[in-house]
């Protein structure tokens, strides 16, 4: 789906800026949390969000970076409400001290948006002895969102206002290992891929948030509303782009042409966490502010299921 393509059923396309998709949207009373907040979408997440009125908490590995980008905000808007805390999603440890220390404040969380990442790094173990872009990008999101369900629970019952849980996936899931996430072979150096192991990465995110669906359908009786929902962003020039293309194909001429701004590419985050179109919305995988179909093995229930059993076991544990 790319920057010229046409509106969708929502009445928004990968054209829509984040800005466009939520003008008119109150977020006032509200808090969010989002991950990798301190560069790329991240940020014009956190900017848009906040403009609306949210209050933003920004959970980031670099919180130079981080304060730096919450100054900016706060020229441009200094009604805006947002802070920043240190997550690095490569550390169990750390997301647990993130968690910990977040639910200890006593904010509410109507929002959780995962969208940090890594993308295309060399074969490297994280802090816990698990090969990188999986346990940052889906790991260390499953531990944050399982640490801070409680507390959106809460937030849900006493407010009576849906939560929101965003995974920030990538087209790329469909372009990865032939058997989907490599549950044996997590870190076989030998048969490992990097562009794959992105894509198996991407693809756990998109799992993840249709297990977490299925769970949490089953929660509503107990007055309990929170979805989970996925989503391309589309190809957008940030540092995870640069890191692996070349110094031309993100030359201006290729930003304009062939990848979208980063104000663009945070349109679909932001429609997904905040846009009223989307209440009651879950399980679903969003591009362009459109639900479209994700790869079969996406939709595949049993390897959801599998895969958050198998998430369960390492987070509990280190993994060798």
């Amino acid at each position: 789906m790319g920057i010229f393509s046409k509106r969708g059923a929502s009445g928004f396309s990968a054209s829509s800026t984040a800005e466009q998709v939520t003008q008119g949207v109150d977020g006032t009373g509200l808090t969010a949390i989002v991950t990798g907040a301190s560069s790329g979408i991240g940020v014009e997440t956190a900017r848009v969000l906040a403009l609306r009125g949210v209050h933003v908490v920004m959970a980031v590995r670099n919180m130079n970076a981080g304060t730096d980008v919450r100054e900016e905000i706060l020229k441009e808007n200094s009604n805006a409400k947002i802070d920043v805390m240190e997550l690095d999603l490569s550390s169990m440890a750390s997301v647990r001290k993130f968690a910990a220390e977040y639910n200890s404040k006593g904010l509410p969380l109507n929002i959780l948006i995962n969208n940090a990442g890594v993308m295309a790094t060399p074969f490297k173990f994280s802090q816990d002895n698990i090969e990188l872009q999986f346990a940052t990008n889906h790991l260390g999101h499953f531990l944050l969102t399982n640490r801070l369900l409680e507390t959106m629970k809460r937030t849900s019952r006493e407010s009576s206002t849906e939560g929101r849980i965003v995974n920030v996936a990538s087209l790329g899931h469909k372009f990865g290992y032939r058997e989907g996430i490599r549950f044996d072979d997590i870190n076989n150096e030998s048969r490992h891929n990097k562009y794959r192991a992105y894509n198996q990465s991407k693809l756990a995110n998109i799992l993840h948030a249709n297990e977490l669906a299925r769970r949490l359908k089953i929660k509503q009786e107990e007055g309990v509303e929170i979805t989970a929902n996925s989503l391309h962003p589309g190809e957008i020039c940030t540092n995870l782009v640069r890191s692996i293309h070349s110094c031309f194909q993100c030359s201006l001429v290729y930003n304009r042409i062939l990848l979208k701004w980063i104000m663009q590419g945070a349109a679909t985050t932001c429609f997904v966490s905040l846009h009223p179109q989307v209440k009651g919305v879950t399980g679903e995988y969003f591009s362009g502010c459109n639900i479209i179909e994700p790869s079969s093995q996406a939709k595949d229930e049993d390897m959801a299921k599998k895969l958050w059993e198998f998430s369960l076991s390492l987070t509990d544990r280190k993994y060798y």
